[in-house]
């Protein structure tokens, strides 16, 4: 029996029956076989496709809530997105889930974002005229835009959890809800950390009625909301959070957005970016032929809005500043003398 069989046939052994497994998976949009002696089950490969596609690189140069912040310690979309991986695989880990398939989505959850944050979603929407979603992005990139066209031909349980750690939609599996989690818990707990570190926020700040329930320190604040986390769902029989933690948890988002998200400092230069973002649209949108040859053949099919918002989706901060400057700055010359 080859390697691949033997973890399939352990799962059955070892997860929640409530789990998702590995050999019952609804399969993938285009048809895959395993190679002869593969090790990894569905779930391992997908990771693996993911880590290793190039819009999964790029997330090390795209905003989370600071643009451009002067300090290498400041979280950026690839730091948030292990963040979230680690948190996801711990709970799936002590709810006897599965561990790849948490990892999956988790590590495919942001691949949609765009450049600068919220604030080029905002760009792109305004641009558009209708709303950006990153989620929906993040899965328009694994199924489409990733290998030339080809998309990474995931299976649809990590297509979900992908699609579903926001917005309306709640993927299926227990693992998919554990990615959603996780990514909430991160992102609040992270972005405190961050503003602290810019001298945005103290400790104190933070409402006693909230630190007294979550703890004083970032580790502390995780781990609460974690244990939370599994212990209630072990006793409901589904991923969720005791209603105390839920409200604690949005207070302490209402709380982000009144001192941090809406912060003149922390996003004074959103404004920049957004009017950036938009003016490179209307220029790809007025000049197709500057747009890169690798998105020439998809005019063809998805038209002039969709392939400029793709192109521009998938830019990193860097690239879009230089854009930018490339087509916007007037450019020093020298007289040959």
């Amino acid at each position: 029996m080859e390697i691949r069989q033997l973890l399939e046939e352990e799962e059955h052994k070892r997860l929640d029956p409530k789990a998702a497994f590995s050999d019952e998976s609804r399969g993938r949009l285009r048809p895959y076989e395993p190679t002869p002696g593969d090790v990894r089950t569905c779930y391992q490969r997908d990771v693996d496709r993911i880590v290793h596609c190039k819009a999964f690189r790029r997330l090390m140069h795209k905003t989370q809530v600071f643009l451009q912040p002067e300090g290498d310690h400041y979280r950026t979309r690839m730091t948030h997105t292990l963040e979230v991986a680690r948190i996801a695989r711990t709970m799936a880990r002590a709810l006897h889930l599965n561990e790849d398939l948490a990892e999956a989505g988790a590590m495919g959850h942001d691949l949609g974002h765009t450049p600068f944050g919220h604030a080029g979603e905002t760009a792109l929407s305004e641009a558009m005229g209708q709303p950006f979603r990153h989620n929906e992005q993040s899965l328009r990139v694994v199924d489409v835009l990733e290998n030339g066209g080809a998309g990474l031909n995931l299976t649809y349980e990590v297509r979900m959890a992908i699609l579903g750690h926001t917005g309306d939609f709640w993927p299926e599996t227990m693992e998919g809800r554990l990615v959603r989690r996780a990514d909430q818990i991160a992102y609040v707990n992270h972005d405190i950390d961050d503003a602290i570190r810019a001298g945005i926020l103290t400790d104190e700040d933070i409402p006693r009625s909230i630190s007294r329930l979550l703890g004083h320190s970032h580790s502390d604040r995780i781990n609460t909301l974690v244990c939370d986390v599994i212990d209630t769902s072990r006793e409901a029989g589904q991923v969720m959070l005791s209603p105390e933690m839920e409200k604690t948890l949005a207070d302490l988002r209402s709380f982000m957005f009144e001192r941090v998200y809406r912060n003149p400092v922390a996003k004074g230069e959103e404004s920049k970016a957004r009017d950036m973002l938009k003016r490179l649209y209307e220029y790809y949108f007025t000049h197709p032929e500057a747009i890169p040859e690798d998105f020439q053949p998809q005019l063809s099919f998805d038209g002039m809005e969709r392939t400029v918002c793709d192109y521009i989706a998938g830019m990193t901060d860097k690239y879009a500043v230089d854009k930018y400057t490339e087509l916007f700055i007037p450019m020093g010359w020298h007289i040959r003398g």
